[in-house]
């Protein structure tokens, strides 16, 4: 439930500008999910959520860009061992299946990490694309995947 929850919040901060936790436990309830400010307060912690300054003048929920490796590494391995339920590579396109309605946040987590060779990602409810900059990095990602199941 955490990790699902964790991903929604990723996904709605990625599709909106939320100012104050306030916003978030609404468009969170809005999602069928109820959060108390505590828990929401953990999440941000736990997600590594930072207010920034956004060209309407306004600060809003991102994820911290300046997040270290292990911790990068912990995040990729925690969304893709409670959501990712197959993987596979098509030359330099890298296609995962997730649970359903997952998969937006997935790709939205992958994106703010800014993966080598990770040129970017397509996402419908349970199933995301990958693009690659070429076969070998396809091929080196689903390794990578590999290790973390």
């Amino acid at each position: 439930m955490k990790t699902a929850r964790q991903n929604v919040i990723l996904q709605i901060i990625s599709e909106h500008d939320i100012e104050t936790q306030g916003q978030l436990i609404e468009a969170l309830a809005e999602k069928g999910i109820a959060s108390t400010q505590a828990t929401l307060s953990r999440d941000i912690k736990d997600l590594q959520l930072v207010k920034e300054l956004g060209e309407n003048g306004k600060y809003h929920y991102v994820v911290n860009g300046k997040t270290k490796n292990t911790d990068h590494e912990l995040r990729l391995r925690k969304i893709f061992r409670e959501s990712v339920t197959a993987y596979s590579v098509a030359q330099n396109i890298v296609v995962i299946k997730t649970l359903p309605g997952l998969a937006s946040a997935a790709c939205s987590t992958l994106d703010a990490m800014h993966i080598d060779n990770l040129v970017g990602t397509l996402a419908g409810d349970d199933t995301a694309f990958l693009a690659m900059k070429d076969n070998q990095s396809a091929s080196n990602f689903c390794h990578e995947i590999e290790k973390m199941f």
